[in-house]
């Protein structure tokens, strides 16, 4: 599955996914955000099971401030539209794949 350009717009519609939505918070101009977004698009191809969604929190700061996004990248899951997962900062594939099953 490809990741989704999450905005305003379309939050709504991923937020009540029936599946668990990993959401990666970052910036264009952030280097350990793109650190961790090829690995972010890795487990999206690898993953049918989840939906990955992508802010960028330059464009979409009513997002960031509804999560708490204080530091860049912040890596979020979402199951039934909840928040049960939040971690800020680089991680490695079997950190972030650990927050998704945790």
């Amino acid at each position: 599955m490809s990741v989704v350009k999450v905005t305003k717009v379309n939050f709504e519609e991923i937020k009540n996914s029936t599946k668990p939505v990993l959401l990666d918070f970052y910036a264009d101009w952030c280097g350990p955000c793109r650190m961790v977004s090829p690995i972010v698009d890795e487990i999206a191809q690898e993953r049918n099971d989840i939906v990955v969604g992508k802010i960028n929190v330059d464009d979409e700061p009513e997002l960031a401030s509804l999560f708490g996004v204080f530091s860049i990248p912040t890596l979020a899951v979402l199951k039934n539209g909840e928040v049960v997962n939040k971690s800020a900062g680089a991680r490695p594939k079997a950190g972030i794949l650990e927050l998704i099953d945790g």
